[in-house]
């Protein structure tokens, strides 16, 4: 299990839970951001400090939002088990539908 970003964060990315990551295992995308499920030790520390409040334990994503769960793990397709990631810096793999969603978030 693992937790995960949903739609709240779509065009937002407010990086508090990047900052609050023990280890280092959420990545920026061009829309939003991810939680790589193979990094990430499920301690929580990520879902209080999130202002939009898109981060839920797996178990918990809200149905219309249930996609999203999938979308943490196509994110990392192409882009793996990096390790960090700090060392990877924002990149442009969010998934074609994420791509395609209408502008969103808080101006």
């Amino acid at each position: 299990m693992t937790y995960v970003i949903a739609e709240p964060c779509v065009d937002v990315l407010d990086r508090a839970c990047v900052e609050e990551c023990p280890v280092d295992c959420i990545y920026e995308g061009k829309r939003m951001l991810y939680i790589q499920p193979d990094e990430c030790v499920d301690c929580g520390a990520c879902e209080p400090v999130c202002p939009v409040e898109a981060i839920f334990y797996e178990d918990d994503v809200p149905d219309e939002w249930e996609r999203y769960t999938v979308a943490n793990v196509e994110f990392f397709d192409e882009l793996g088990s990096p390790g960090g990631a700090s060392k990877v810096g924002a990149t442009e793999h969010d998934p074609d539908w994420i791509k395609a969603l209408p502008p969103m978030g808080e101006e």
